[in-house]
């Protein structure tokens, strides 16, 4: 009997509803897409009939620390609280996940728990948690500090935040409401209840959460930080890696150091889906995509695009020579040690000046399979079969087309080669993904 093919994975990446820049310019783009509840339900139905595993929603909690010409000209400037957006398209859908974003720098347990767990309860057990520990420095000014927290503090303070709450979530047992009875007015056991009482380093929480375990145990865990404290946040904890190599050798060393050191910690290396993100933009021909791209690129402003870079330096460069080199003295900052290790050695590998640099930051500097369904589709099952993905945390160039040409195109030529689902097996998140529910950590 033949082994069943190995199939992809496959997420939607909205930030709010794209990452590149000028993707609310696109001739056709629906301009105010992010911030229109009618469209994203639109956009959410498609994503769930082509059967993608999950849309993720990502967050902010502040507004990207550019200048304002530049600001004036970004999308990103507004956008839903994620998890009021998901309540909302929980009700629209039945079977996709859905992934949000909570700061475990700037947010409680205890809140990140309920409202994690509320949402697993409203979606029938489609929620993710994707943990972040907030890389812009501009937030620490919204919640009452002067300075950002340090990143090696926030990555302890990550690691204790996760226990803390999969305790918070353990509080009941699964069957603490079974012996729920009219009649004797007792409406659950409360031999299976649990007070978690955590008195740590960075956190004091007594507990217990008011609120039933959710439908998955816990929702699935998300991870997206490379760098050092990241990957190994990420081997410890997370069930879903979200990461941004940029080429598939890059990729395959990632996922080989992320999975070795899962196992190290007595993981199964296959407990955990390794998602790198991908923008994808399909064309009749390669070269016809390629246009697409360079289209999409010339509508990213110069403004925009020096202030993109200076947010992924960390850095300010718009006193760099525009047409020099990345200089060699970058003052180091509290900002993603991972995004600016990348952006010197994109500009090394490719011999960039600062200007090139900054238009390829304006508008997408990550991983990108631009060609026909065909040539994406080679790209992907060459990735998947080298061990260097599980699937993809796919990004648009614009909606809804970009989205059309991924879910009416590239996934059915996926479909046809057996890469990838042609029907839900499952009902919640964790069954699309092929993880087990976790064990009650209180009660066997």
């Amino acid at each position: 009997m033949a082994t069943p093919k190995k199939q992809l994975h496959l997420t939607a990446f909205m930030r709010p509803v794209s990452l590149h820049t000028g993707a609310w310019r696109y001739p056709g783009a629906v301009p105010n897409a992010n911030f229109s509840l009618p469209h994203l339900k639109s956009f959410i139905q498609k994503l769930e009939a082509a059967k993608f595993d999950a849309f993720f929603m990502a967050d902010h909690l502040a507004v990207l620390n550019m200048p304002i010409e530049a600001l004036q000209r970004s999308h990103t400037v507004t956008s839903f609280e994620p998890f009021t957006l998901l309540s909302a398209l929980s009700a629209v859908t039945e079977k996709i996940g859905l992934a949000a974003t909570a700061s475990t720098t700037y947010d409680e347990p205890y809140h990140v728990a309920r409202r994690f767990a509320s949402l697993d309860h409203l979606s029938s057990g489609r929620a993710a948690w994707n943990i972040v520990t907030t890389g812009n420095p501009e937030s620490a000014k919204n919640f009452g500090l002067d300075e950002h927290v340090e990143h090696s503090e926030r990555y302890k303070r990550a690691r204790e935040f996760y226990e803390v709450v999969t305790g918070l979530w353990d509080s009941f047992a699964d069957d603490a409401f079974a012996s729920r009875s009219q009649e004797s007015g007792i409406y659950f056991d409360p031999s299976k209840l649990h007070v978690l009482n955590h008195k740590g380093e960075s956190l004091k929480v007594r507990g217990p959460l008011n609120i039933a375990r959710p439908v998955q145990g816990w929702p699935v865990i998300v991870q997206a930080g490379q760098s050092e404290p990241g990957k190994q946040l990420a081997a410890e904890t997370a069930e879903v890696v979200f990461c941004s190599p940029r080429d598939i050798q890059g990729a395959k060393e990632l996922y080989e150091d992320i999975k070795g050191r899962a196992e190290k910690y007595g993981r199964n290396r296959d407990s955990l889906r390794i998602l790198p993100a991908a923008l994808v933009i399909v064309g009749d021909t390669v070269q016809d995509a390629k246009e697409k791209r360079l289209k999409l690129d010339s509508l990213v402003h110069y403004d925009s695009a020096i202030a993109s870079l200076s947010v992924a330096l960390g850095s300010d460069a718009s006193g760099f020579d525009p047409d020099g080199p990345l200089p060699d003295d970058i003052a180091d900052t509290n900002a993603s040690k991972t995004g600016r290790a990348g952006v010197i050695k994109l500009a090394k590998d490719e011999g960039l000046t600062v200007k090139q640099l900054a238009q390829r930051y304006g508008g997408y500097a990550g991983l990108a399979f631009v060609g026909t369904p065909q040539s994406i589709a080679d790209e992907m099952e060459e990735w998947l079969s080298q061990g260097a993905a599980d699937g993809f945390t796919v990004t648009f160039p614009f909606v809804p087309q970009g989205i059309d040409d991924v879910t009416q195109r590239l996934v059915p030529e996926l479909q046809r080669r057996g890469l990838f689902r042609t029907e839900y097996e499952g009902s919640t998140l964790r069954e699309h993904l092929g993880l087990s529910r976790p064990n009650n950590r209180f009660f066997t």
